[in-house]
């Protein structure tokens, strides 16, 4: 084997040729010179448009590339630049490189993929970079990625969603592909000019056939798959319905006990701080403040203190057990779905309007705001869990993308994650 074709395959190359390769033991570096075949030379560094040339730059240029074991490599050029008629005045491509980066395309490719595979620390440490560098390589590779490959194609059936990834309501909106399970779109933002921008994205073609979106029941996603897809069927999610009924129940609870440590010998004096007194609840309050759990968990869930907790809100407090039934009620709705859970549904809303708890006769009117979708949801069996799914995976990429300068970096580790953007690492 000759030694140019060693050099790269060692340096991980094509379409280069290996001019020279020396050790500089003052920077414990090996520089290796290297220049584009000819097919390659006078290129745009944009659209890869063979151009005509314009100067030889401002002197040759570095990049870097993978280790050879211990000892890290530069890759050394000259950077012409080329007038290209769409572009202007730009520098000439590389082919080990993408166009403004200081990094090869194999050093690109396993930052990208141990950005996904392993913590922070051990990123830097390993490729001996700094962190916000590896945001700015996630965002160069997904970018590339999308000139690509259409990750908008062939969508049916999507899940819409918001998450938070930053304090001071900073929320991304997501957009998920119910049929593959990969993340297909997110922005920052969570309203309906944020949504919109994804429905404008996809196209009015590619709107049209579109079939099923589910929610979690907010306004601005109904109003806007209303006017970008209206013959789309909106699903509500049942998890966020039953969690309506669960918040009411809370909101009763909260209502119960503060009436019950308001009786004598519900609470006594336990001091006071920053001068406000404040009191500890005892006998009945004091057992309806711990029900939180027996209440909100699953009856199939329960365990034997629970149940018996429960046993006990039943014969001391019928309002707030009463509160308990209708959020079960409405909870039996998802449980058996298609014709049966209508019909529960029906009964389930002739009763909230007669249960005479105010927080659930207006939970009743909301339902029956988005009854449509509730419909939709028993009939066709769609939710928001595999949404649900891909925004718990975000929240773990949340914590390892910490100190990304803007949440588009955070974006692409998400793609590069969930989406299918992982590149295979070098040599494999």
């Amino acid at each position: 084997m000759r030694n140019s074709r060693l050099w790269a395959g060692l340096l991980g190359v094509q379409k280069t040729v290996i001019e020279r390769v020396e050790f500089d033991p003052d920077q414990g570096v090996v520089i290796a010179s290297v220049r584009p075949v000819r097919g390659q030379r006078q290129r745009c560094g944009v659209c890869q448009r063979r151009c005509g040339g314009y100067d030889q730059g401002a002197g040759s240029r570095r990049w870097r590339a993978l280790d050879l074991g211990t000892v890290p490599v530069l890759l050394q050029a000259s950077v012409p630049r080329v007038r290209c008629p769409v572009h202007g005045v730009v520098v000439a491509a590389v082919p080990w490189a993408r166009h403004g980066a200081g990094h090869t395309r194999h050093f690109d490719a396993q930052v990208a993929w141990l950005a996904v595979a392993c913590s922070k620390s051990t990123v830097t440490q390993l490729m001996r970079i700094a962190w916000r560098t590896v945001g700015s390589i996630v965002t160069r590779v997904c970018a590339e990625m999308d000139q690509r490959v259409d990750r908008l194609a062939g969508l049916r059936r999507i899940g819409i969603d918001e998450i938070s990834y930053k304090k001071g309501h900073r929320y991304l909106t997501i957009v998920v592909d119910h049929d593959t399970g990969r993340l297909v779109w997110a922005a920052p933002g969570r309203d309906r000019a944020t949504l919109s921008g994804f429905f404008q994205a996809l196209g009015e073609g590619r709107c049209q056939a579109l079939t099923h979106v589910s929610g979690d029941g907010a306004d601005w996603i109904g109003h806007v798959v209303a006017q970008y897809a209206p013959q789309a069927v909106l699903c509500a999610d049942p998890f966020h319905v039953v969690s309506w009924a669960s918040q009411c129940l809370d909101d009763v609870r909260r209502e119960v006990w503060n009436l019950a440590r308001r009786q004598a010998g519900n609470s006594v004096p336990a001091g006071s701080r920053v001068g406000l007194r404040y009191t500890l609840s005892q006998g009945t309050a004091r057992g309806i403040q711990r029900s939180r759990w027996a209440l909100w968990k699953n009856p199939e869930d329960l365990t034997e203190h629970q149940r018996a907790k429960l046993a006990w809100i039943a014969a001391t407090s019928p309002r707030l057990y009463r509160a308990y039934l209708l959020k079960e009620g409405l909870r039996f709705v998802f449980t058996v779905k298609g014709e049966q859970g209508r019909q529960a549904l029906d009964r389930w809303l002739a009763w909230v309007q007669r249960c005479r708890i105010p927080v659930f006769v207006e939970l009743g009117r909301k339902v029956k705001r988005h009854l449509p979708a509730i419909h939709a949801t028993l009939e066709h069996r769609l939710s928001n869990g595999l949404v649900e799914s891909v925004n718990t995976k975000i929240r773990l990429l949340t914590r390892i993308a910490y100190g990304f300068t803007n949440p588009h970096a955070l974006i692409a580790l998400a793609l590069l994650a969930l989406g299918g953007y992982r590149p295979a690492l070098p040599g494999r």
